[in-house]
């Protein structure tokens, strides 16, 4: 090999490097501030598996319960048994109980209240790969990756931080979308703009490092 030919391999092998160590290409979600700026609601919560409730009866609190949503995502309380509560909105539920409780008791006003919440696995964020502890986390308004990564111990020893993916699922097209994450840059260094929104239901991968 010809001195040129040494100089545009080793060329090569140089960028290569720097691709695996650096952030990778791909869609890049617009930065979120550290603290935000201003609070607003996220979409109305949906009821998941293993959801605590309080179901309040205005006037007839003896057919209120505090209840924990099954694993077949039924609830029962006094006058009512296997009412399915999963994928319901709190004020969706409490419509249903009040239909229920109108073959006993006259206009009857239920409230639901969602006292300990898991989410169904469309509104939980989900972290795995490379992290300390991997998690399914129940998604809040406001929620960004810096509090993903906060909750689950952040990068593990051999993470690819810069590598990482967030996959998003767009329920309006029926699409899937891959969006390349900085989340070493974000942890390490302090990055701003590493920092992104996240939505129900997204995913973050997080690869090893291969060397």
């Amino acid at each position: 090999m010809n001195l040129p030919q040494f100089a545009a391999a080793v060329a090569l092998a140089s960028l290569a490097l720097g691709g695996c160590a650096g952030a990778s290409a791909g869609p890049q979600l617009p930065p979120a501030a550290f603290v935000a700026t201003q609070e607003g609601p996220g979409e109305e919560y949906v009821i998941g598996p293993l959801d605590e409730l309080t179901v309040f009866v205005w006037r007839n609190p003896e057919l209120g319960a505090n209840v924990q949503v099954r694993p077949d995502g039924r609830i029962t309380t006094p006058l009512i048994t296997d009412m399915p509560a999963v994928g319901k909105t709190p004020s969706m539920l409490a419509e249903d109980v009040k239909l229920k409780l109108s073959q006993y008791i006259q206009d009857p006003i239920v409230s639901i209240i969602v006292n300990k919440f898991a989410g169904t696995f469309s509104q939980q964020v989900r972290v795995v790969g490379a992290t300390e502890k991997p998690a399914s986390l129940p998604f809040r308004a406001n929620m960004t990756l810096l509090d993903a990564m906060i909750a689950v111990g952040g990068l593990s020893e051999y993470a690819a931080g810069n590598r990482a993916r967030l996959i998003r699922f767009d329920r309006d097209t029926g699409k899937q979308t891959e969006y390349a994450l900085r989340i070493a840059d974000l942890l390490k260094k302090g990055t701003s703009k590493a920092n992104v929104g996240l939505m129900p239901g997204d995913v973050i991968i997080i690869p090893e490092s291969t060397f």
